[in-house]
């Protein structure tokens, strides 16, 4: 019963699902239909038709007070996925419990032997069917359970000619207006579809219950993709007929061109959903020419049933918070929780990464971030720095009468420059803020002894070099601290030794490459920075920039 859960949500079935037992032991025709285990469980066997019919007119019984015949030489609906369908109708005409004095009228286009949905709409809320037929033996068995529940003033059962769907029933009843239709159409084209030869997945389990419907019932000519373009080609010319128009599909795969084909139609108000009952799943098709109708949302995409992914992690000891802590204090950082010098180191490296970060209300003990990352700032980062020296190095030198003019220039226009400057200020924070952002001439203390010890290192070994990174990836920040919990980061790993600049990740539509919500906190002495996936690119991204901000902090304390 996988999908009972996604049952619709009046759906009487979705938690309280049938009790064999119980139904056994009042009902004796249901129970020689029942096999009792050792252990005492009490199941059935949905391969043998009998034993389906007989659990179809039993929920009918006992649930909706409705007593059918059904032969098993025609389709045996199942009770839970079509009070699915009669429950997505409610939501459609905006149907409510105290509505039950207005009076609804709805279409059965092939109500079936059973004539299930007419008598359960009737049933529940009173509404009035019109219900077409094509199968003799069909149509006379749907008469006869129409009457002996004495639904027969709410009811009406029709036989009409073979492919009559809306057109010609309605050629009657002309100035009705029917607030819905309601279809469950031949899903297959032929006997080879039918058995499922070529057209399900060979790596699909077999159907776990039996096929009883007739040949008028399980196919058509085209399957059931141009038998509901035939109803859609009739809707065009009923329009405002009726408020609603909606098919039952067994196949996901004609959803999108039967929805394709509305939308070239030009109706204005479409929308789907699924009917989940054990483990059968049907799709539902709806449409409306009215202005002024509700359309209820299609369902969400669900995602996979599958253990909530684990966060990326890495631990900080104590004793490397203690060191962290006094580099912070000659820093005048006013930092003396754990926790928030960790923080605080960690904001520094991505600001200058230039990852966007800010914090969020999180619990107690701990410390949130949002983070947002634009770019790949963090891969290959000495790389980066060699190049950019490099071309500074390439830039051509001045000569000296050159330089000695330009001093002379500069000291003439000081004074001129003070004097702007005392009388119009915003230039100045105008001025500034346009050079900011030139970083690569720019550079401020701390980078030029980057760039100096970049210099030094760019005739070392490269190999060498790579190879130390990769050990430092792999040290752990203190003693018996904890490795990135996730695959290693290709970051880290040896690449191609060029300087010629890779071609990264590209941005996502929404401008990002991945949002994660960071984590840092107390576990004992020590301190944990947990980074939980949100939405983006490439999870491998976060895992990349975990162990770039573990191996940065590794060398803080190094150094």
């Amino acid at each position: 019963m996988a999908l009972n859960k996604s049952m619709h949500a009046r759906n009487r079935y979705k938690d309280k699902p049938p009790d064999f037992a119980y139904l056994a032991g009042k009902y004796p025709e249901f129970q020689q239909h029942v096999q009792t285990t050792l252990a005492g469980r009490v199941s059935l066997n949905f391969k043998d038709p009998e034993a389906v019919r007989a659990l179809t007119c039993t929920l009918l019984k006992e649930d909706f007070g409705l007593t059918i015949d059904i032969p098993v030489e025609r389709l045996i609906p199942t009770v839970p996925l079509r009070l699915n369908y009669i429950h997505w109708v409610e939501d459609l005409i905006g149907h409510r419990d105290a509505d039950k004095q207005t009076l609804r009228r709805g279409i059965d286009i092939g109500t079936g032997a059973s004539c299930i949905y007419p008598l359960l709409g009737a049933t529940l809320n009173g509404w009035y069917f019109l219900a077409t037929e094509v199968d003799d033996m069909c149509f006379n068995y749907a008469k006869k359970n129409v009457e002996q529940n004495n639904l027969s003033d709410l009811i009406k059962v029709v036989k009409v000619p073979q492919k009559t769907l809306l057109m010609d029933a309605l050629k009657e009843e002309s100035e009705i207006i029917y607030d819905f239709c309601m279809c469950n159409p031949p899903f297959f084209a032929n006997q080879l579809e039918a058995k499922g030869v070529n057209s399900r997945n060979p790596r699909r389990p077999p159907p776990s219950s039996v096929n009883t419907g007739g040949i008028t019932e399980i196919m058509a000519e085209g399957g059931e993709l141009e038998f509901v373009k035939r109803i859609i080609h009739d809707s065009l010319q009923l329009k405002k007929r009726l408020r609603w128009y909606s098919c039952m599909l067994g196949k996901k795969c004609s959803l999108a061109p039967l929805k394709e084909e509305l939308r070239i139609q030009g109706v204005p108000k479409v929308t789907h959903t699924e009917f989940c009952q054990g483990r059968t799943m049907r799709w539902a098709l709806a449409w409306s020419f009215y202005d002024n109708v509700e359309v209820p949302s299609p369902p969400s995409k669900r995602r996979k049933l599958e253990k909530p992914r684990k966060p990326i992690t890495f631990m900080v000891l104590a004793s490397t918070v203690k060191e962290l802590s006094v580099k912070a204090a000659a820093m005048g950082w006013d930092t003396v929780e754990a926790i928030a010098v960790v923080r605080a180191w960690v904001e520094k490296i991505l600001t200058d990464l230039k990852v966007q970060h800010k914090r969020v209300p999180c619990g107690k003990d701990e410390i949130s971030l949002f983070v947002t990352a634009i770019e790949n700032s963090w891969i290959h980062l000495r790389r980066k720095k060699r190049e950019r020296v490099r071309q500074l190095r390439e830039l051509p030198r001045a000569s000296d009468d050159i330089l000695q003019a330009m001093e002379e220039e500069k000291n003439s226009q000081k004074s001129v420059s003070n004097n702007s400057d005392c009388e119009n200020p915003k230039a100045e924070d105008s001025e500034m803020g346009f050079m900011a952002p030139d970083e690569d001439v720019q550079l401020t203390a701390g980078d030029e002894q980057s760039e100096e010890f970049a210099a030094k290192e760019e005739h070392s070994d490269p190999v060498k070099e790579e190879e130390m990174e990769a050990k430092q990836g792999e040290t752990s920040l203190g003693k018996g601290s904890g490795d990135v919990k996730e695959e290693p980061c290709p970051a880290e790993e040896t690449g191609s030794l060029t300087v010629e600049k890779e071609p990264g990740p590209k941005e996502t539509s929404g401008g990002f490459l991945f949002k994660c919500l960071m984590n840092v906190k107390k576990e004992g002495n020590d301190v944990v920075v947990e980074m939980h996936w949100v939405e983006g690119q490439n999870r491998d991204l976060m895992n990349q920039l975990c162990t770039y901000l573990r191996n940065q902090i590794l060398r803080l304390v190094a150094s």
